[in-house]
């Protein structure tokens, strides 16, 4: 995943004594943990495994997709409370984020120029969409619009037993491509818009995304009481979700098409996986109720503790937080060129593999290409490292200046 980061969240909250330092810091900690899951990415190493190494490797970024739009809604709330103008930038920055995707994000992916046959609708465009979406929801009484999202979250896994009758004929309705673009995402196929191309290739999904977004938009009003009733809130609301997760799926009652078994689920022709790590393994394309509880709950949860943090890492992680989308825009390219640096000092050449359609789309790494974990995990750290230096840079720019474009970074 990529994926969502949001890295492309409205701005933040204005920095003053009322600021809740602890979204900062998860929305830092979220873009920590998603560069890990792009460097694997460009390693070859699979998305996921029956060893614990690489399952957690992929498991552990889960959580920023969700925690990126459900924080953007978040964002936009307090946004609002400080300017008139809330439905027209969200729609400005809406079709900006959209654009950007398939433009500057697409190349830096592939480093290819293959736009007739591949396009791909990642975390990015489906902020950008929500953010559209969300516009006209923000005209309705907070709590219907809390209301909203959490429906659409609880709700929408009832298409499940529906799906396969729904899929039988599909692409031959001309509304097909929309269908798929809000709710069924890639595993459809990808939607041609055209003879020839270009196909897209949805992988995040409209719905239950905007349900993230009006769930994080409505939850920006707890975050207003003082401090002893916030916390008590986050603790009760994580921990319920928590909850509501383990007998859901402790039980394969609802919530994620994907049943549970004990060492019987094989992942792309490798041995199974064990009873624990298929547990975890709930279905994101698209987002699962079940998946939405198992990252949303936690991260919820730890919000109080997180708010008490202080000292030098604390200050780091939350520096990436409060330029999250400048982090992801310039994290993909720079994590793709170290992956060139890395070929050619491995192999003595840089691979036409690392050239092709990442993440989705392209081909099996070729024999004897795939990194190992340590290798992927000092190349992280170098690329955070790097991304450091940078966004200190930028968030002291824009501490001295106020500049209208400045909100659209």
């Amino acid at each position: 995943m990529s994926a969502t980061l949001a890295a492309a969240q409205a701005p933040a909250p204005v920095q003053s004594k009322s600021r809740i330092g602890s979204i900062d810091l998860i929305r830092g900690a979220l873009m920590i943990l998603m560069a890990i899951d792009h460097v694997r990415v460009f390693s070859g190493v699979p998305a996921g495994g029956p060893t614990a190494g690489v399952f957690f490797t992929r498991w552990v970024t889960n959580f920023c997709a969700p925690g990126f739009v459900f924080l953007a809604g978040t964002s936009v709330f307090f946004y609002g409370r400080k300017h008139s103008d809330v439905s027209k930038f969200l729609v400005t920055r809406g079709l900006w984020l959209i654009f950007l995707e398939l433009t500057f994000l697409r190349i830096a992916w592939t480093f290819n120029f293959d736009f007739r046959h591949y396009e791909m609708a990642g975390v990015i465009w489906v902020i950008g969409c929500c953010m559209i979406l969300l516009a006209g929801l923000i005209k309705l009484p907070l709590r219907v619009v809390g209301a909203i999202g959490v429906t659409i979250m609880a709700a929408h896994n009832l298409m499940d037993s529906r799906m396969g009758k729904l899929l039988e004929g599909m692409d031959a309705n001309k509304f097909s491509g929309l269908w798929k673009i809000f709710y069924v995402g890639f595993f459809a196929g990808p939607v041609q818009f055209a003879p020839n191309g270009p196909n897209l290739i949805v992988l995040y999904s409209i719905i239950p995304w905007i349900g993230v977004m009006a769930a994080g938009y409505a939850f920006g009003d707890v975050l207003r009481f003082e401090r002893r009733r916030r916390d008590r809130l986050c603790f009760i609301i994580g921990i319920a979700a928590i909850a509501l997760f383990m007998v859901l799926r402790g039980f394969n009652l609802y919530g994620d098409p994907r049943a549970w078994h004990a060492a019987t689920q094989g992942w792309n022709g490798r041995p199974p996986m064990p009873g624990f790590f298929s547990f975890l393994n709930t279905s994101k394309y698209p987002a699962s109720l079940l998946f939405l509880l198992m990252t949303l709950g936690p991260m919820i949860a730890l919000m109080p503790w997180m708010e008490g943090l202080r000292g030098g890492i604390a200050r780091a992680v939350a520096l990436f937080g409060r330029v999250p989308f400048f982090f992801y825009m310039l994290h993909i390219p720079l994590i793709h060129a170290l992956a060139l640096v890395v070929c050619k000092v491995r192999l003595g050449y840089v691979s036409p593999w690392l050239f092709t359609n990442h993440p989705m789309g392209n081909p099996e790494a070729p024999a004897g290409y795939e990194w190992s974990l340590p290798l992927l995990y000092l190349v992280w750290g170098i690329a955070i490292l790097l991304l450091y230096f940078a966004c200190r840079w930028f968030a002291e720019l824009k501490a001295r200046r106020d500049d209208w474009w400045l909100k659209y970074l």
